[in-house]
């Protein structure tokens, strides 16, 4: 590949990657003006991964490689959409939604670009490294953290419950055992201060 049409291919994804910014999530800003954007969802956890990084379950974890994994998961959503975590109905066919994303998304890269992100997703997606783990443990902290910050409003808005929470998070302890445990506190005090239905 010349040099100029590989730089081309870069900076078409980049301009593509843009549209990340206009993928709305269910997860409010602890402001409340607004629901945040997966853009800023990727930002966050970024800054988490670094932040948190004493609190991984595995010494040793490669943290650039963790950075680079939190970027490029929620890629695949700008053709996918956001699927809202305790949204059965949605769950059943994200897979597939995920797949062909990622599939025409990573394919505008270079080859060797395509085939490092595509890695990069799968990693995350099948959570068997200690990097996969620790990144989906913060994707799962940050929106906990919006939604007790912001008195429950997203598990009110959606009727969940504290089983579902707990259900759907505790994979957290995987990657992340004190953050887990922190989580769970937040969890029966969101119970207690009424902003997650028992």
């Amino acid at each position: 590949m010349a040099d100029d049409e590989r730089l081309a291919r870069q900076i078409e994804f980049a301009l593509e990657i843009d549209k990340l910014k206009r993928v709305v999530r269910q997860t409010w800003h602890l402001d409340r003006s607004r629901k945040e954007n997966d853009a800023e969802h990727s930002w966050h956890l970024a800054v988490m991964a670094v932040l948190l990084a004493e609190y991984a379950a595995e010494p040793g974890l490669d943290l650039a490689r963790v950075v680079k994994m939190v970027l490029v998961h929620d890629l695949v959503e700008i053709d996918a959409g956001d699927t809202f975590v305790y949204d059965k109905v949605a769950l059943r066919d994200k897979p597939e939604r995920e797949e062909a994303a990622a599939k025409r998304l990573f394919g505008m890269l270079p080859e060797d670009q395509a085939a490092e992100f595509r890695g990069l997703w799968e990693e995350y997606e099948a959570r068997q490294t200690p990097e996969a783990r620790y990144a989906a443990g913060l994707d799962r902290l940050q929106p906990l953290l919006h939604n007790y910050h912001t008195g429950g409003r997203t598990w009110l808005e959606h009727g969940v419950r504290s089983a579902d929470v707990l259900a759907r998070n505790r994979h957290m302890a995987d990657g992340a055992p004190r953050l887990w445990q922190f989580a769970e506190e937040l969890i029966r005090d969101a119970v207690r201060k009424g902003y997650l239905a028992q």
